[in-house]
């Protein structure tokens, strides 16, 4: 069976953690391309908000309750969408949770419930939407929501890293497993830096302050709008920003000067000056609802010429081509002319040098 993603318009898509920050831009913005919906979290109550939101603007979506940490919800999530909508094209991973604090100081049963549901959701619904894909006509989309702290590690965010490193290691090696079984699946990793969801309020704190996302902070939609790409376009993955791209070549290229760094700077990073404690519950251990999709940083950047480009892989290769085609009109032209009129004037002189009179006498 060979690979044919459909239009968004035409597709069924599936969003886990789909109430609040990326989950829910996504979920927007599909639902104005035209795609129908299948919604999952925690919160049912959160999730009838959400679709009756939508419903009311014309899109077509439903939800489900399930924690992606558990497998039997997970399939009883494929049957939803089976009874409701016929099955699925896209499947969307992105329910996540985080926790703020040093790895010594963070109780195991809170680093073992983050890798339930970052890591474990990821591998429940990727089994359970690839099993799908490699039955329905065409395929489809697995799309799964990584970051950059996948490549790279950062205190007081220990258990977090360690989950979006095994994501990022478990969405390469399936991705290598469908091409070697010629399955009809795509299989993305979208891999953002830091964005302007409520990911801060919502993340369990065990440093006694506020806390935030380093800057540079990027806008939600920008997340949403590379997953949608992915729903329609075979790709292997999108960074998005490239600011935490640069930090993570940067950790790779020279782990020397960038270790010592991210040391001493990411916890003050991190620290919001400006905050105030929160003293409502996180969602490490219950569901959030809150239907933020986001927490409006200063400065947030709304475009990135990096992810865009990526976006566009055509267009830049044949930007560069051009750019490679008129460096070399441009060397053969000056190459043709022959050297610049001073070069040709000091080529034309006689060498006056000390060694050249004593040459000429011999």
């Amino acid at each position: 069976m060979k690979l044919k993603l459909k239009p968004l318009n035409e597709q069924v898509v599936v969003i886990t953690g789909a109430t609040s920050g990326i989950g829910l831009s996504t979920a927007r913005a599909a639902a104005q391309r035209g795609a129908r919906l299948l919604l999952v979290a925690r919160n049912a109550e959160a999730l009838k908000a959400v679709c009756d939101d939508l419903t009311a603007k014309g899109a077509k979506a439903d939800y489900c309750v399930a924690d992606v940490g558990d497998q039997s919800q997970v399939r009883a999530v494929v049957q939803t969408a089976l009874d409701r909508f016929g099955g699925f094209d896209a499947w969307v991973n992105n329910a996540g949770v985080s926790i703020f604090g040093h790895i010594t100081d963070t109780p195991v049963e809170d680093q073992r419930r983050l890798m339930e549901t970052n890591y474990w959701g990821v591998v429940y619904g990727s089994l359970a939407a690839v099993e799908h894909f490699k039955t329905r006509d065409g395929g489809g989309a697995l799309i799964n929501i990584g970051s950059v702290l996948g490549d790279l590690a950062v205190p007081l965010k220990g258990p977090y890293c360690a989950s979006k490193h095994a994501v990022r290691a478990f969405t390469n090696a399936l991705r290598l497993e469908m091409i070697e079984q010629k399955a009809p699946v795509s299989v993305t990793l979208i891999k953002p830096s830091a964005v302007d969801t409520p990911y801060k309020d919502h993340a369990r704190n065990l440093t006694g302050a506020p806390v935030r996302n380093p800057p540079p902070v990027y806008a939600t939609p920008l997340v949403a709008q590379a997953v949608l790409y992915a729903a329609e376009h075979r790709t292997r993955e999108i960074t998005i920003g490239a600011g935490g791209r640069l930090v993570a070549a940067l950790a790779g290229l020279a782990p020397f000067a960038a270790d010592p760094l991210l040391a001493w700077f990411t916890p003050m990073l991190n620290r919001d000056k400006a905050g105030r404690r929160r003293v409502v519950g996180d969602n490490l251990h219950q569901p959030g609802g809150d239907l933020r999709e986001r927490s409006f940083y200063k400065d947030v950047r709304e475009t990135s010429l990096y992810t865009a480009a990526q976006m566009r892989p055509k267009a830049v290769l044949a930007l560069a081509v051009l750019a490679g085609a008129a460096a070399g009109l441009a060397f053969a032209l000056g190459r043709r002319r022959g050297p610049a009129p001073a070069v040709a004037k000091a080529r034309a002189q006689p060498d006056a040098s000390p060694a050249r009179a004593v040459r000429a006498r011999a």
